[in-house]
C-alpha cells in the first residue's frame, strides 16, 4: 500500500481516526434512537414531533456517511457493527422502555449536548495534539449542527409543562430523564 504523505504522521492519523470513531459510534446510536422515537410518538405533538425528528434522522444518517467517509480519507476503516457502536459510543440505549414525548425530547436534548461536549473535545485534540485543521474544521460542522438540534428539541419542552392532573411546574431536562 502507498503511504500516505498528508502531511500528518500516521500516529497523527491514528488519534484522529480513534476519535472519529467515536464520533461516529454517537452518530449511528443517535440515528437509532431518533428513529425510533419518530416510530414511537404519539399524542397531540405527533405531527410536530414525527416530521422533526425526520429531518433530524436523515440530517444524522448524512453526517454518519461523511464521518465514515473521514475516516477513509485518512486511511483508517470505520466501525460496522452494531456491537462496535455500542462499545465505542458514550451515549447509551434504553431498551425495552417506552418513555413518554416529553422524555423522548429530553433524552434526545442530553444526547446531542454529550455528542456536542465530546465534539469540542474532539476538535481540540484534533488541533492541539494530532494538528488536523481538517477534521477539526470537519467535526465544527457537525457540533454546529447538534447544537442546532438539541436547540429545537430543547425549546420544544423548555418553559411551563402541564402535567396529567392540570398543575404547572418547571420543567428540568434532567430531571425528566430516567
Amino acid at each position: 500500500m502507498r503511504p500516505y504523505n498528508i502531511g500528518l504522521t500516521t500516529e497523527q492519523r491514528q488519534g484522529v481516526i480513534q476519535l472519529l470513531n467515536q464520533d461516529l459510534a454517537d452518530l449511528y446510536l443517535l440515528v437509532i434512537k431518533t428513529k425510533k422515537y419518530h416510530w414511537d410518538v404519539v399524542g397531540p405533538q405527533f405531527m410536530t414531533l414525527h416530521h422533526l425528528w425526520k429531518k433530524q434522522y436523515e440530517t444524522l444518517t448524512s453526517n454518519v456517511d461523511a464521518c465514515a467517509e473521514r475516516i477513509r480519507a485518512l486511511g483508517g476503516y470505520p466501525l460496522g457493527t452494531a456491537k462496535g457502536f455500542l462499545d465505542n459510543a458514550t451515549i447509551s440505549e434504553h431498551p425495552g422502555d417506552l418513555p413518554t414525548t416529553t422524555d423522548m425530547v429530553a433524552r434526545l436534548v442530553n444526547d446531542h449536548e454529550q455528542v456536542i461536549r465530546n465534539l469540542r473535545e474532539h476538535i481540540d485534540h484534533c488541533s492541539e495534539q494530532f494538528h488536523d485543521e481538517g477534521t477539526a474544521d470537519f467535526l465544527t460542522s457537525l457540533m454546529e449542527e447538534h447544537e442546532e438540534m438539541a436547540w429545537m428539541l430543547r425549546s420544544f419542552i423548555e418553559g411551563e409543562h402541564v402535567d396529567a392532573s392540570g398543575s404547572r411546574s418547571g420543567l428540568n431536562l434532567q430531571a425528566s430523564v430516567h
